[in-house]
């Protein structure tokens, strides 16, 4: 029953952070339009690194990270947060909305596809039509929209930008799985951010003269904060929550939500709304994700860290 509630906590909370992501698209672009991608970056990594480091003070919890983890953690703080971050800055502000939201929706697709070819987590029946649902679901919902995704050449650098992140990410998500076995999703978060931010920081400072900062507006900074606090801080933390409570796949699910979200969201707050067939493709995600929340057991293994 513990155990039971503990997982519930957790879908819980990664449905929540799924909502910060769909306001995140929202609120990069109108802050892009301000500042400067590379300082936007470091300013909200900056902020995230300090939201967690704050935390890990409250709740004393204090470490000290293993001599023989330091490589491996470079690595991985270098692919999952410089790397993968140019690429989602950059991606956005070249792509189309459509076609960035259904390009980093194959994230599950690409957890799923790795974490199999890399023996860590296999699929069984239920968990791969789960993730083929929220995948064909979320495929309807940008397909039948009133601006369907499209791969001109405007854009299609950013389309190649993001179908690369998509994959940084899938692969930064199954290796780090190993590491929150002797580290807390808390330590491990904070050790990715202040590695992030400080590699971003390096990168935006020959950038930072390129931001007329004395115009940038309110709800500019705004966004950055919501950005730095929300959708990378609290969402670090209940990212690699998810991934040592109930798993690579099932965390990566969550990941469908977003595009949904922002659709209901336009609904909310624009007066957008949905085509017959978007309808229908939200209830297939959605489906999808109790598929995959529901499925039997599957063989995990944790990869041994290199030694």
């Amino acid at each position: 029953m513990l155990n039971n509630k503990k997982s519930l906590r957790t879908d819980l909370s990664l449905f929540f952070i799924s909502i910060i992501w769909a306001l995140n698209f929202t609120v990069v672009k109108a802050s892009l339009t301000e500042i400067d991608p590379y300082s936007f970056n470091a300013i909200r990594f900056l902020l995230a690194a300090s939201f967690i480091w704050i935390i890990v003070f409250y709740r004393n919890a204090f470490f000290k990270i293993r001599k023989k983890d330091w490589l491996p953690l470079i690595g991985m703080g270098l692919a999952g947060n410089l790397l993968y971050q140019i690429l989602f800055i950059f991606g956005i502000n070249l792509s189309l909305a459509a076609n960035a939201a259904i390009l980093l929706g194959t994230i599950p697709i690409w957890v799923a596809l790795t974490s199999h070819l890399f023996s860590i987590e296999f699929m069984n029946r239920l968990k791969t039509i789960g993730v083929i649902l929220g995948f064909g679901g979320l495929a309807l919902i940008i397909m039948t929209g009133a601006e369907p995704i499209s791969f001109g050449s405007d854009s299609f650098r950013g389309d190649i930008l993001l179908i690369i992140a998509a994959v940084v990410w899938a692969l930064f998500t199954i290796f780090s799985k190993p590491f929150l076995t002797n580290y807390t999703p808390l330590q491990f978060s904070a050790i990715m951010t202040s590695m992030g931010a400080l590699s971003l920081l390096i990168l935006a400072i020959p950038f930072v003269h390129t931001t007329d900062w004395g115009s940038v507006s309110a709800a500019a900074y705004g966004g950055t904060l919501y950005s730095g606090l929300l959708s990378i801080g609290l969402a670090y933390i209940i990212w690699n929550n998810g991934l040592k409570n109930v798993g690579t796949v099932r965390t990566a699910t969550y990941q469908n939500i977003v595009p949904v979200m922002g659709l209901f969201f336009g609904i909310i707050l624009l007066g957008e709304s949905l085509e017959f067939w978007q309808y229908i493709g939200s209830a297939i995600v959605f489906a999808g994700i109790i598929f995959t929340r529901y499925g039997s057991k599957t063989y995990t293994r944790i990869p041994p860290l290199r030694r």
